[in-house]
């Protein structure tokens, strides 16, 4: 009997073993089912914590798709890591890079899949793109979308109500009058806001691109690059070279802190050290998350003078960019991610949480006119873009805009610095990007 027992009791505990070790298998084996998608991105500090959220949320959810990110310190790395890269096994499934205002080219990479392409076997179900199809934005000639517009974005003006209050100034709003802004420029400069009236990261969308948009005027010829026959060309004419001596002017008063390329300006508004911003609607949520800070926003200054109305600013920021070159299988994973990051309540968080355009109509639908109640004009900004825009508020395409783009920057630059006046300044600019558009 004893034996008898111990055989049994052997028998029952090898039973057990095969039990456990079978579902150790089937588990592993659930575990290598999962298909991996690498996303490489160059997100804020705030906006990439909101982002792994939103991932950790999406791989917790389901088992058959697991998302990896990976973080770059700008989109530029990421083209360099790109171009480098030549094991496509190597490469992520899914990329943020800017449309670099020619998305026909970024398409046409050998490493890149339109996103239409994808979408055509792996369709998003239901879902409305909130930016029309007119607009340019990651799209090519023929309306259709080239790359998931997540991180769009466009620049507004930030204000920094207690330094209004403080200066009594009434309302407490600037002004979208650039000569009634500068009224109260000095008034904030002497009441208070010394340091720091004004500062901006968005010198060349405020000074050169968006004087054209804002002021419903064109950026460059042949209808913004979009028509016509021949390279472009920027025609700088007299609205640039006013408003480029006024800025060359603020800059010597002390009414605006140079602007610069890095965080330095928006790290000093969110810790309350300046009046006014010129900055991307991207910093709203971490503006939002700053208990040292009480701001609003509105959209960028125009000339009456110009227009009776101002025009919309181009959209800019950047999209996610599908890979190309993988398998079935990994073609679906990531369809399958970005249409969870379509869904309503994802894309109206992420639209919340950041300051980025809604995803889809159904993304603004789902956001409470509650939650504009303290962003001041934010709402409208952003409902103006769910009209078709106007033809010149469609957007532009230059040819080796990213060269163009930061040769503007040195141009501006060296002009408010005191270097160059406003007339030669934009000559040399404008001379110097016909050049760039022929180079190859």
């Amino acid at each position: 009997m004893k034996l008898s027992w111990f055989f049994d009791a052997l028998r029952t505990g090898r039973t057990a073993a095969c039990v456990s070790a079978g579902a150790i298998l089937l588990s592993s084996t659930a575990a290598v089912a999962a298909t991996d998608i690498v996303l490489w991105h160059s997100l804020s500090p705030h906006n990439e914590d909101i982002f792994e959220d939103l991932v950790k949320d999406f791989n917790k959810e389901q088992d058959g798709v697991r998302v990896k990110l990976k973080s770059f310190d700008s989109e530029a790395a990421i083209e360099t890591a790109l171009a480098t890269e030549k094991k496509r096994d190597n490469r992520p499934q899914l990329v943020q890079l800017d449309d670099d205002r020619s998305p026909e080219e970024v398409a046409g990479r050998s490493y890149i899949q339109p996103l239409n392409t994808l979408l055509a076997k792996y369709p998003i179900k239901d879902a409305k793109w909130f930016l029309s199809d007119k607009n340019t934005f990651a799209r090519d000639a023929k309306g259709r979308l080239l790359a998931f517009p997540y991180m769009v974005d466009i620049p507004v003006m930030y204000y920094n109500i207690d330094a209004f209050k403080k200066a009594n100034l009434q309302p407490t709003v600037p002004a979208r009058d650039w000569a009634k802004l500068q009224a109260q420029l000095v008034t904030l400069a002497n009441n208070g806001s010394r340091k720091c009236p004004l500062t901006s990261d968005q010198p060349v969308s405020v000074n050169l691109e968006n004087l054209a948009a804002v002021n419903n005027q064109l950026y460059a010829t042949n209808r913004n690059g979009l028509t016509g026959k021949g390279k472009p060309a920027f025609a700088f004419d007299v609205l640039y070279i006013r408003h480029l001596s006024m800025m060359i002017s603020w800059v010597k008063s002390e009414l605006m802190v140079k602007p610069e390329f890095n965080a330095n300006a928006t790290k000093r508004f969110a810790n309350s050290e300046c009046a006014v911003l010129f900055s991307t609607s991207s910093n709203i949520g971490w503006f939002r998350d700053s208990s040292k800070l009480d701001f609003s926003l509105t959209g960028l200054p125009y000339y009456p003078a110009i227009t009776p109305k101002p025009g919309n600013a181009f959209v800019g920021g950047s999209a996610l960019w599908v890979t190309s070159g993988h398998s079935k299988e990994s073609d679906a994973a990531s369809a399958k991610f970005l249409a969870w990051l379509a869904q309503p309540k994802r894309a109206a968080q992420w639209h919340q949480d950041t300051g980025f355009l809604p995803l889809t109509e159904q993304a603004f639908k789902e956001t409470d006119k509650s939650f504009y109640k303290k962003l001041g004009d934010w709402r409208e900004l952003i409902a103006a873009y769910q009209k078709d825009p106007a033809a010149n508020g469609r957007g532009f395409r230059i040819d080796n805009y990213p060269q163009i783009r930061a040769m503007f920057h040195e141009t501006l630059e060296k002009a408010l610095s005191g270097n160059q006046t406003a007339p030669t300044a934009l000559k040399t600019a404008a001379a110097q990007a016909s050049k760039l558009m022929s180079k190859k």
